[in-house]
This record gives C-alpha cells, sequence and structure tokens, in this order.
C-alpha cells in the first residue's frame, strides 16, 4: 500500500522550495523541516514508501549543511561547487604538435 510516489514526493518538496525561497535570501528551513517529517513517518509508516528510494537521511544532512551546494557537489563529483565550476571556465590549451 504505497501512499508516495517520486512524483507526489517531488510536489510536497516544490511547495516547501517554493516557501524557502521566498525572501531575498535562501533559506532551507521548509526543507529540512520536510525530510525530518518523512525520516519519521517512513520510520512508523514504511508501507506509506514502497516502491521509492529515496535516503531522506542523506538528503537531510546536505541541507543542514553549511553550504548544501558544496555538500551536493562533494557528493556527486569530490569537489565543491566553487571547484566544478573553476574547472569547467577554465581555458582549454591548444597542444602544438
Amino acid at each position: 500500500m504505497a501512499f508516495y510516489s517520486k512524483e507526489t514526493l517531488n510536489a510536497e518538496f516544490s511547495v516547501a522550495k517554493s516557501k524557502d525561497t521566498k525572501g531575498k535570501t535562501e533559506i532551507y528551513d521548509n526543507r529540512i523541516q520536510f525530510f525530518k517529517d518523512h525520516i519519521e513517518l517512513k520510520k512508523n509508516k514504511p508501507q506509506y514508501y514502497e516502491g521509492v528510494a529515496i535516503n531522506f537521511s542523506n538528503l537531510l544532512l546536505g541541507y543542514q549543511a553549511p553550504s548544501p551546494i558544496d555538500y551536493f557537489y562533494k557528493v556527486g563529483f569530490g569537489k565543491s561547487y566553487a571547484e566544478v565550476m573553476a574547472e569547467k571556465n577554465k581555458p582549454e590549451i591548444a597542444s602544438a604538435g
């Protein structure tokens, strides 16, 4: 009896994200609460998440980090966001040969 799908979770997350980005500075309070709520619910009602492979705990760690974008880039690429962008924007050196 799955209650949640990736689509319904994405829709809920979008609402939390829009609440966090309404002000001049981006905050993560609503997204953090979203993950905390789903961690607790998944613990108590795992059947609600059948067929959904989302690690809410790891996502919570990312959004609680001082710089979530750096956290996710380090997990995905092994480098900070700034390091990845610096490499991406580095001019190509043509080899003479």
